[in-house]
């Protein structure tokens, strides 16, 4: 409980929970990937290092017929904890509930076991929380029974019922959508349901920790603000690689792409909180304000604005999946145009940002995994060392490896004076030697449990980023551009280095990271 309070007291003005209070987290979708893989695991943890609210317990919800022994069965070889001890005590805390999605019999049984718990609590105020593990496709209906048959509300001085005496909250699963219209159809029914401040839409790279240190790297350090605009700052690069394929999933991926399953959520969400203006205060609502701000400064793109791309199968690959390209995949239609790679070029048009290249870089089957946010400055001004000095770069690695790091130009050691690059680097796992860092979901989970919608997408911040998308993914679907082929294990089209250059940002390959 101490833990638990002393993170409530720097997250909240009073703490929320009294190690009395009835915390009961539903998973429903336990049985799925996403269960087993993520939400279990982060629980485990927040378990083992006495976050969770004393009181709190568990439901697992899904279709499937199963045992609590089952499903801690398929969820024990993710838990990072190789103590049974204490996963046996985390499980003692789980319950699970059989029901369908779509019918009220079995929100029914999951409210009656709801119940059974907090008859059980001596706290006044109850707590549920609820995480749609789920396709996109039974949101509604979900939504609809838990309203219906598991919503508890706050008491209010007119209603002083135990049916008004608690808090209950949702958190939903990316895809929000599939495009404007399909995402605010899917917005107007969850928000005639619930209050916007009972909705969290989770981007679990809100939730990295590099990214959350965005904020406090470009307000919190007055040796940035003067430099972080237009006048200093050639090009801003957003990169997102990872070093496999598709294989296996190329069926949801070739209805999606690599722009609607990375660039419109993940690389847009980093961009909103490296380009927007200082918020009043460190408060969700604040924070949320500014950032949907500046994206309503972005115009939407258009089909000359990006380079796509496709991998093919690498001949000489080390791995049966690296010889395969993306149509080699039997769930992937047979001449599809879907990008497994994406170059984007936005523009911010206002005073802080105009003319400065906003470039998004994301790709399946590269050559390595990395994401990462590159601020690349102008050329020092009469330069009198020539080519030999090349642009100042500050870098933000968000993984591998979490690190800050400041490219610039020094004497080469010893007798020459010629210049070369090095940087001043911040690397957490050499700075921060025996520090665990949470994981992205353990961490978004634990805001959620307390309250905090500051990492979590809001409606209309949702809208902004899909008006910003819809018209280039609709052009896109009706294959109006075709992809340029890339080798898997590659940089990606060569097409895109040209693209990225002629936007304003220069590569130099004469920089090498040396990892230790």
């Amino acid at each position: 409980m101490e833990a638990l309070n002393a993170i409530q007291q720097g997250a909240a003005s009073k703490p929320i929970f009294s190690k009395d209070s009835a915390v009961t987290f539903v998973v429903l979708g336990a049985s799925g990937d996403l269960a087993k893989k993520k939400i279990f695991p982060a629980l485990c943890n927040l378990f083992e290092k006495k976050i969770l609210p004393p009181a709190c317990k568990i439901i697992g919800y899904a279709r499937s017929s199963m045992t609590v022994s089952q499903l801690a069965g398929k969820s024990n070889p993710f838990m990072k904890q190789k103590n049974t001890s204490v996963l046996d005590d985390f499980w003692k805390r789980v319950s699970y509930v059989a029901g369908t999605y779509d019918s009220p019999d079995g929100f029914i049984k999951l409210n009656k076991a709801i119940r059974d718990i907090e008859k059980n609590a001596t706290g006044e105020k109850r707590f549920r929380l609820f995480y749609l593990a789920l396709p996109p496709a039974v949101f509604i209906p979900v939504c609809t029974q838990l309203k219906e048959n598991c919503w508890i509300e706050s008491r209010s001085k007119r209603s002083k019922s135990h049916k008004h005496n608690g808090e209950c909250r949702v958190i939903i699963e990316k895809p929000f959508g599939h495009d404007l219209d399909s995402s605010n159809e899917l917005s107007e029914a969850i928000t005639k349901l619930f209050k916007e401040h009972e909705i969290y839409r989770i981007d679990h790279y809100l939730g990295k920790e590099m990214v959350l240190n965005l904020m406090i790297l470009r307000f919190g350090n007055e040796l940035f603000r003067s430099v972080w605009n237009r006048d200093r700052i050639s090009a801003v690069v957003i990169t997102f690689k990872e070093p496999f394929g598709t294989y296996g999933r190329g069926g949801y991926f070739d209805t999606n792409g690599i722009i609607r399953d990375v660039m419109q959520n993940h690389l847009l969400q980093i961009l909103s909180l490296m380009a927007m203006e200082r918020p009043v205060s460190t408060d969700a609502s604040d924070i949320r304000d500014e950032k949907v701000k500046v994206l309503r400064y972005i115009e939407p793109l258009k089909l000359d604005d990006v380079i796509i791309g496709q991998y093919t199968g690498n001949p000489d690959g080390k791995t049966d999946d690296s010889k395969l390209g993306y149509k080699d995949d039997p769930g992937v239609a047979k001449g599809s145009k879907t990008a497994t790679y994406a170059c984007a070029i936005l523009r911010i048009n206002n005073d802080r940002w105009s003319g400065v290249p906003i470039i998004m870089k994301c790709g399946k089957a590269l050559n390595e995994r990395k994401a990462e946010i590159r601020i690349q400055f102008k050329d020092a001004p009469s330069n009198m060392f020539g080519a030999r000095c090349q642009r100042n770069e500050l870098v933000m690695r968000v993984q591998p490896q979490e690190a800050v790091y400041c490219k610039m130009n020094v004497k080469s050691p010893g007798m020459s004076f010629d210049a070369e690059e090095s940087e001043l680097n911040l690397s957490y796992h050499d700075r921060y030697e025996e520090l665990d860092l949470p994981d992205a979901y353990e961490r978004l989970i634990l805001d959620f449990i307390l309250g905090s919608q500051t990492n979590f997408v809001r409606t209309d911040e949702l809208a902004e980023a899909w008006r910003i998308f819809t018209p280039l993914l609709h052009k896109l679907d009706a294959g109006e551009k075709d992809p340029v082929e890339y080798q898997y294990g590659s940089r990606g089209p060569a097409e895109a280095d040209e693209f990225v250059k002629n936007a304003g940002y220069n590569y130099s390959s004469t920089y090498q990271w040396k990892k230790k």
